[in-house]
This record gives structure tokens, sequence and C-alpha cells, in this order.
């Protein structure tokens, strides 16, 4: 709520020069690429509640900020303040769920995931409500903001407990070690890297078509805003409805499979998009590559907690969602350049076709993967 949809009004009230619109925007998201990892990995040392007090801090801490800027420079700083919540919360809080349900792994992260995809999606119509009704009181949203970042922390500090908090000196020398060195175990594992490529590329794709497929549908099908909007808040409801199941199919079938299926599907999905204008079809599609999405990203998270060893569970997620934060974050980026060289939205979401079918290669021929015995037996 707190960037959707105040936040491109808030800077612009500041006076923010259009060149650094951008900055604004992308600000929360930098730490995501730069703390996810580390935070996740010293879960693994110091322990996850530790962590997960300072992720929520910084969430009930970081809306208050925003009453106090008064340059647009400010909102930057206070908006990458606010992006170290989520950067440290997502992937300590999967580890958690991946170590307290074994067994039901990608049910339980999925179904984590599509609570944060419930409240994201809510969050601008309670937050456009609030600025409704007090006709643009940016203190008053962010005030609402505050109120629900410190009950999160509240929550978090009275009701999360751990059966084993590790003791580490984080001064000690050793516990970098320690760090670096499950980190370099990472690095060196292909099944990971495999799996951390396909995670990175499918979201990838996922942000190129979440902001080119209403450029598509505006420019050249012409379609009107409710339209557009009915469109892609489908593929929104189809990814958040179809992640438990995925993650549940996962859980009883194996990794492979949805992650196979799903890499298939939302290749044909995307590839079809730009080759029609019909509303019903368009539809199909989004609805479509919604679901496949989802079944493969209910089984990367879950598939490389299995794969890594017990102890670098916290680790082996964050550094999946680093990988996802840069994959996610280079799309649309990296697609613009292609739309504006080849002028045409065929090429750019062949492109975006192709870097699937490249990855499900990659993926099918590691034989990344584990049978259920074996992640019972990795536990």
């Amino acid at each position: 709520m707190s960037k959707n949809p105040v936040l491109i009004e808030f800077a612009t009230s500041l006076g923010t020069p259009v060149d650094f619109m951008g900055f604004i925007a992308a600000a929360s998201t930098v730490p995501g690429m730069l703390i996810s990892l580390p935070a996740a990995s010293l879960s693994d040392i110091v322990g996850r509640r530790k962590v997960l007090l300072f992720s929520t801090f910084v969430f009930a801490s970081a809306p208050f900020l925003y009453l106090f800027v008064t340059e647009w420079w400010q909102l930057i700083l206070v908006r990458f303040y606010h992006g170290f919540a989520t950067a440290v919360f997502v992937p300590v809080t999967e580890a958690i769920i991946a170590e307290r349900f074994p067994m039901k792994r990608g049910e339980r992260i999925s179904l984590f995931s599509s609570a944060t995809a419930v409240g994201r999606a809510a969050a601008p119509f309670l937050g456009g409500y609030i600025l409704y009704l007090t006709n643009y009181g940016y203190s008053t949203l962010y005030l609402a903001v505050g109120i629900a970042g410190v009950s999160a922390f509240v929550l978090t500090f009275l009701l999360f407990t751990e059966k084993k908090s590790p003791k580490a000196d984080t001064t000690n020398p050793k516990q970098a070690q320690k760090m670096v060195h499950g980190w370099q175990t990472l690095a060196r594992d292909r099944h990971v890297l495999t799996v951390s490529f396909v995670q990175a590329s499918h979201y990838y794709v996922f942000g190129a078509v979440e902001f080119f497929l209403v450029g598509y549908l505006s420019e050249v099908a012409r379609m009107d805003p409710l339209t557009i909007g009915i469109i892609m808040g489908s593929q929104v409801v189809a990814l958040i409805a179809a992640r438990p199941i995925m993650g549940a199919v996962s859980d009883r079938i194996g990794r492979r499979i949805p992650i196979v299926l799903g890499s298939i599907g939302a290749c044909i999905m995307v590839l079809l998009m730009p080759f029609s204008t019909q509303v019903p079809l368009l539809m199909f599609l989004s609805v479509g590559y919604g679901v496949s999405f989802a079944m493969v990203v209910s089984s990367t998270s879950p598939l490389i907690c299995e794969l890594a060893p017990p102890e670098l569970v916290g680790t082996s997620l964050g550094f999946l969602n680093t990988t996802m934060d840069v994959g996610q974050t280079a799309g649309p980026i990296i697609s613009g350049f292609v739309l504006a060289l080849s002028f045409q939205y065929s090429i750019l979401f062949f492109s975006l076709s192709l870097l699937l079918v490249v990855s499900g290669i990659v993926f099918v021929s590691q034989r990344t993967t584990r049978t259920k015995k074996q992640a019972a037996a990795n536990l």
C-alpha cells in the first residue's frame, strides 16, 4: 500500500524530476538483490527469529519515515530502507515453513506466497480508498501502513518461537567464513544453479509480460482500461488460486513434472499473446499463463530446499530469491530494448518464449530433481 497507488502521486507532489521517477520506483527492489542471500544465510547461523524480528521492525518503522519526507531524494532513501523488510522477510519465512512442513513444502510455501499476493492485490484498493476519503492525505495513508507494520512486529515478537535458537557470535570471523562457505557450496552445485536459472528466467518473463502485455492490449488490440484490467487481473487471480494447488501436486508427484509442464505451458501462452486481439482468447492465454507460471514457481522453492544441505536451507532460499529479483528487474529493462529495436510485440514475446524454452531444456538436461524418499533422507 505504500507503493500503489500512492507512490507516484506522492513523488510528483515533491517535484521529483521525471528522469528520477524510475529510481524511486526501483529503490525498494534493490535490497532484494543485495540482502536476501546474506540475511537468509545469517538466519541459518543465528536463528530465524532474530532475523525475522529485524525484518518486521523495518516493516514497523519505515512507514513513519515517509511522514518526514520533504524532498524527493529523501523518498528514495526511505524506499531503499523499506525494501529491506520484504528482502529479508520472504526467504527467511520460506525457510521456516520448509523446516516445519518438510513433506508439504510445496503446498505450504505456495500458500504463503498466495497470501502475500492477496495482500498486494488488496493494497491498491484500500490505499486508493484512503486517498479518496482524505483528498490525497498521504500522511493518513502512511499512518495506516505504519499500524499494519507495527501489528506485524508485535505478532512476530509475541507468537513466533523457535525450538532451537542457535547461539552464534556474529563477530567471530569463523561465522563469516561459514556463511561464505555456504555460498560457495551452492555456487558450485550445478543442480542448485539450474533451479536458480529456471526461477530467474520465469520471473524475467513474468516481469516483462506484466508490463508489456498492457502496452500490447492498449496500443495494438485497442482495448479500454477496464478490459485491460480484467485480462491482467485474471492472470493474477489464476496465479494466486493455482499456486497452493500446484504446490500440493508437486508434493505428491515430485517437482520435475510441474516445472517441465509449466515451462511448456508458459512458453506457448506467451508466444501466442501478440497474435490475438480477441478478448476471450486473450483472457484464456492470460489465465493459462498464470496457471503455468504457478506450476513452476510452486516447485522451485521446495526443490532447492531438497537439493541443498539441511544446514543451508535458509541460504538456498536466499540464493533463489536473489536470482528471482535479478530476473524480475532485468525482464522489463532488457525487453524494453528488444521492443525499441524491433518495433514489434511479436518479436518481443517470441524472445520471452525462447528464454523459457532454453531454461526448460537446461532443467531437463540436468535431471535436477529429488525423489520423495531422497527428499525425506535430506531432512
